[in-house]
């Protein structure tokens, strides 16, 4: 008998940890909002699209998934799964995200709105922080570099908000790249699922 688990095998397993042993903020769950299920995913699922990491990029962020206390603004606890082309999840997977702040600026000086994290053995993320601000000539967004290991190909990447009225302006804007959102009392739930290429 195989030792791979059937894409059935593995979405229940994945369903039944879910979302709920992830430690969301308790204003995210006032209102009693239902988390979201693991990814359908028939035979081979597209990769999540590259693009540029822009002018903003620091390395070395600090390890931490929780960016609230970097500024003011409206919460956003981010959630999603890292997961290989076959639907299988990528444990361990580390993720670097930066953004600007409500004002649209990017701390180049150190590491507000920056940070690192891991995803759990089911290949689970999540990150909470501030949505960001505008700067000219760009629409809302967050950046992302994504990679399996340490000898993997990094995916950067950026994500975007729906409903967005400068996604239309916006040359870089990809409609592949937009998170679900919802509202939570006290802020959003949004959620993306990386899919790595390789």
């Amino acid at each position: 008998m195989s030792d791979v688990p059937s894409r059935r095998d593995l979405l229940a397993r994945l369903s039944a940890a879910g979302f709920a042993s992830l430690a969301l903020p308790a204003e995210a769950f006032a209102q009693g909002a239902e988390l979201p299920t693991t990814p359908a995913c028939e035979g081979h699922a597209s990769a999540t699209p590259r693009q540029t990491e822009g002018p903003y990029f620091t390395p070395a962020s600090p390890l931490r998934a929780d960016l609230r206390s970097d500024g003011d603004g409206t919460l956003l606890v981010l959630s999603g799964f890292v997961l290989t082309r076959q639907c299988r999840p990528v444990p361990g997977a580390l993720l670097d995200f930066w953004h600007a702040d409500t004002s649209g600026q990017y701390d180049n000086r150190g590491f507000r709105f920056r940070g690192h994290l891991f995803a759990d053995q089911q290949g689970r993320y999540q990150l909470v922080t501030r949505t960001p601000g505008l700067y000219t000539g760009r629409t809302r967004h967050l950046h992302v570099k994504v990679r399996a290991g340490a000898q993997s190909p990094v995916l950067t990447t950026q994500l975007y908000f729906p409903d967005e009225p400068g996604n239309r302006r916006d040359g870089l804007f990809d409609q592949k790249l937009l998170m679900t959102l919802r509202p939570a009392e006290g802020g959003q739930l949004g959620r993306f699922d990386f899919v790595l290429a390789a």
